[in-house]
């Protein structure tokens, strides 16, 4: 049995799925770790653990199936940062996607012209997410360590190293961390310069089609086959974009997943200083443009676990509150909610935004809570997608994935309120399963990228009738947040001052 397997390493956990070569994922497993919250702001995870669940992942799949898979491909999470001496040990737990702590040097470098022109030519937005922020906050907050880092690398990176002894990143994740010219393919000086960094203190740059077969099976992964190669493959959200086939013109991705983002593919960096929408690279020819949002399932884990007072938090839960919101009319009565739990990156990139209920009346109950929250996290995608249409990215259907597409009314509220037509592909997971089909054409099973099974689909299409009510409702969201934006900035400094 032929077969490839993709590996997605996640902020939360690193997932294996085996795709066959009709193309289908047919099997998977899945590792766990923890994030730490040491103070506000922080958000770390140790690399050993990840590192760990990486391995583990790869064995559980190649013992279940009981062959050596053709190739191993990996996608991971974007902007983590991991300070790093000449063997690889970490110096200090890795700074996650999430990690807000440099909001004020973000904030200092967008408000000066040296921060435009460092988006428009790396393509990643000037924020607390990015590595090159990170890098500044470390040098100005932590000199003696910052002299004492041999390199700043990745979460893949850091497995990558452990695999094959050696510094090396693909284009892909080069490309978010800000220090990288995405047109060029090269690392950017003015970047490197801002940050006070060499290019030594960087991997070197590779396609993601790079594929080495030098591990070493006597010191680590014995179960597999000796010279079984792997390819170094993207970020999870390019990736994304094509486990779902959406690499065509004007088909967009939408991932909900802890948080969120929407996507699409083309052969030119779209950049938009006012919506700072990103500009990543999934190959040599195709960027992926788009803008992630920080609140996807997390706001309504929030919701049900700290409202609802929900335990378990397993399938059963969800389901349960998801199908009262059936009988709520769209819009929730009037209730909106703004869901910037943990601030908000695109289109508003305000790391000081908060989240709000606003217009609570004595006939709003606990499902018109529910629809507000789900309601809140689709406006957020929604305002991306505005973004993205007002930067000349025509998008006539979303291809969907993550955790939400389990549930029909939320699928139907994002159509709604987007007026899209949304694609469901029965995809086990979209990052793993667009890893592996950059393998198979990586290594010359495949011409070209493959695409999902096309038999197996499932269309939702807007209600036009409610499209038009949500156009109301989300006018009112947006001028919520502008009315609130002073206010939400005052709270949040006095918040960290106490």
């Amino acid at each position: 049995m032929q077969y490839i397997l993709g590996i997605d390493i996640g902020t939360g956990s690193t997932k294996a799925v085996a795709v066959g070569a009709d193309h289908q994922a047919f099997d998977s497993s899945q590792f766990f770790y923890p994030t730490n919250v040491a103070q506000p702001g922080y958000s770390e995870q140790d690399p050993e653990l990840i590192w760990q669940a990486f391995q583990e992942s790869i064995s559980a799949m190649v013992f279940k199936l009981k062959t050596n898979p053709a190739a191993i491909s990996l996608s991971c999470a974007m902007h983590s940062l991991i300070a790093v001496d000449e063997n690889c040990m970490a110096l200090a737990p890795m700074m996650t996607w999430a990690d807000s702590r440099s909001t004020t040097v973000a904030d200092s470098l967008l408000a000066s012209p040296l921060g435009a022109a460092l988006y428009r030519a790396t393509g990643t937005p000037i924020h607390s997410m990015s590595p090159l922020c990170k890098i500044i906050w470390i040098k100005e907050n932590r000199a003696g360590f910052f002299k004492s880092v041999y390199k700043f690398i990745s979460i893949k990176e850091y497995i990558w190293y452990r695999l094959f002894n050696a510094f090396e990143v693909d284009h892909s994740v080069g490309s978010c961390t800000g220090l990288m010219d995405v047109k060029k393919l090269s690392w950017y000086p003015e970047a490197l310069a801002t940050a006070g960094i060499k290019e030594k203190q960087l991997s070197a740059l590779v396609s993601t089609s790079y594929i080495r077969t030098d591990f070493d099976p006597a010191k680590t992964l014995s179960f597999l086959a000796k010279g079984t190669p792997f390819v170094i493959g993207a970020t999870d959200g390019c990736l994304a974009n094509l486990g779902t086939g959406a690499i065509q013109p004007g088909i967009a991705a939408l991932t909900i997943g802890t948080s969120g983002a929407l996507r699409v593919a083309g052969h030119t960096a779209v950049v938009n200083e006012k919506a700072m929408n990103f500009s990543y690279r999934l190959d040599e020819e195709l960027f992926i443009n788009g803008g992630p949002v920080n609140n996807g399932g997390i706001a309504l884990k929030w919701h049900m676990k700290n409202v609802l007072q929900k335990t378990e938090l397993d399938a059963a839960d969800y389901n349960s509150v998801l199908d009262k919101i059936e009988t709520v009319e769209p819009g929730a009565e009037g209730l909106i909610f703004l869901p910037y739990l943990q601030g908000e990156r695109a289109p508003i990139w305000d790391s000081k935004s908060s989240g709000t209920f606003f217009g609570i009346g004595l006939n709003h109950h606990t499902p018109h809570f529910t629809r507000a929250v789900i309601e809140g996290i689709c406006f957020a995608l929604n305002d991306v997608l505005l973004a993205l249409t007002t930067s000349g990215q025509e998008i006539r259907q979303l291809n969907v994935s993550g955790g939400f597409v389990t549930s029909g009314i939320w699928l139907q509220i994002m159509a709604d309120i987007t007026g899209k037509r949304l694609l469901l592909y029965s995809v086990e997971d979209a990052s793993a399963v667009g890893a592996a089909y950059l393998a198979f054409k990586a290594i010359g099973l495949s011409a070209t990228y493959p695409l999902p099974d096309q038999q197996h689909v499932t269309y939702i299409e807007p209600d036009q009738k409610n499209h038009l009510s949500y156009q109301t409702s989300f006018d009112f969201y947006k001028r919520i947040y502008q009315q609130l934006k002073g206010v939400m900035h005052e709270m949040h400094d006095r918040q960290n001052k106490a």
